[in-house]
């Protein structure tokens, strides 16, 4: 395939059916039928409202949703829908949560429903008296911002309370206003980025100063999942996985290289439940990611423990800024399906219940790497993607599977070559 030398400038290009937009994206890339053929399959989407979530769409991806089994999550039984791409994920933590869930399963809490929009003031000479003159203005601020959204407000959310922080920058001293809101079963960016907006001026008369940046801040440490669980060290495989677990643990812990790897396992858990619930994949990330460096040093974002009993104890407490109404959530029926799979009534309980999967991943990541190491499993479930890639189709992708990982060579030459001769004998 050769990629074309006509200009990416295409007049119009919006303003075209998704059909057309194919057509001239295929032309620009010298794409052939096979390729987009391929890309204009819908997949369990409607193209009218894929055309209508995001812009210049041409297509649509799918990824697999696999369910989590054996989760018990504050004392029912529940079926986690996950969508990820990445073999062994969905598989860790249905044996993980097997191995606790007659030692009761995960317990769960949430700090609240809080997110934090951010006013950013610039330009001023006295911020500490600017910082003051903000906050004598609470009430006022509280009654802009439950303006902006009545329905928020009758919904029991709305208004909670108000921050003004000094931040030193390159750029000289920045006023930063803090605006506190529950947003009840909503994700809330677009609503506290709305009071953030509305209030924007106010600021500016009552400060003299200028306003930037009005926007929500990812870093939602008001809105904390926590999950634990104990592992009966029996059920695990005795003190010796325990206690290498614990060395995992503990290098996670100790060295930023070692817990971004550590934390990005979580995350294959967290992530992939997001997803399938149709919220935002990239909020929680960044805002994970940026809890587990709160401290001035990237660190893990769960914490392992031997109980007096000698049990294995793991707990996660990280940002969950998810929810059930608006976005994606509510208008993507896959989504909506998954969160029928689920049976959850409000965020907080699917922000709960995606905390156990991230305690739950975390567990069976930690348990292959002090045994067997993660490649054993991993790579077992991997063998199916690369015999499909090699050409495989019906009962050759199980039978060249076998082979591959026999060989311990699950690689797309040799499956090529193994394919082969299985066609040749």
């Amino acid at each position: 395939m050769t990629i074309s030398n006509l200009s990416s400038r295409i007049p119009g290009f919006h303003r075209m059916s998704m059909a057309e937009r194919l057509e001239a994206v295929a032309a620009f890339a010298g794409l052939d039928d096979a390729a987009t053929g391929q890309l204009a399959i819908p997949g369990n989407i409607d193209p009218h409202l894929a055309d209508h979530m995001i812009e210049n769409v041409v297509a649509t991806l799918s990824i697999p949703i696999g369910v989590a089994t054996n989760m018990r999550v504050d004392g029912r039984d529940v079926l986690v829908p996950m969508a990820t791409e990445e073999s062994s994920v969905v598989a860790a933590v249905c044996n993980s949560a097997r191995q606790c869930h007659e030692a009761g399963g995960f317990t769960t809490s949430l700090s609240g429903n809080l997110m934090i929009a951010q006013v950013q003031l610039t330009g001023v000479s006295d911020p500490e008296n600017a910082r003051l003159r903000i906050l004598e203005r609470q009430e006022e601020i509280a009654a802009t911002c439950d303006g902006c959204d009545p329905m928020l407000v009758r919904l029991g959310g709305g208004f909670r309370d108000l921050e003004v922080r000094i931040v030193a920058s390159r750029g000289g001293l920045m006023v930063v206003t803090h605006l506190i809101i529950d947003t009840r079963d909503a994700m809330g960016a677009n609503t506290v980025n709305t009071m953030a907006e509305t209030l924007a001026p106010a600021i500016e008369r009552w400060t003299g100063g200028r306003v930037f940046l009005r926007i929500l801040s990812n870093l939602a440490d008001r809105r904390l999942a926590r999950a634990r669980a104990t592992w009966p060290v029996e059920a695990i495989g005795g003190a010796a996985v325990r206690d290498g677990m614990i060395s995992a643990y503990h290098f996670a812990e100790a060295d930023p290289y070692r817990a971004a790897t550590h934390n990005k396992g979580i995350m294959n858990g967290v992530s992939a439940v997001v997803l399938a619930t149709g919220n935002d994949t990239r909020a929680v990330e960044a805002g994970a990611h940026a809890y587990a460096a709160r401290g001035g040093r990237y660190s893990s974002l769960s914490h392992w423990e031997v109980t007096a009993a000698g049990d294995l104890a793991g707990s996660i407490e990280l940002p969950m800024p998810v929810g059930l109404v608006g976005g994606a959530t509510k208008i993507h029926p896959t989504a909506q399906a998954c969160l029928k799979i689920l049976g959850v009534s409000s965020a907080a309980e699917l922000a709960r219940i995606i905390a156990a999967v991230g305690l739950a991943q975390n567990f069976g990541a930690m348990k292959a790497l002090a045994t067997t190491g993660i490649q054993k499993g991993h790579m077992a479930l991997h063998a199916n993607n690369v015999a499909i890639a090699a050409g495989a189709v019906g009962e050759e992708v199980a039978r060249l599977a076998a082979i591959l990982i026999g060989k311990r060579q699950v690689r797309q030459d040799v499956a090529a070559a193994e394919l082969q001769r299985m066609r040749d004998a």
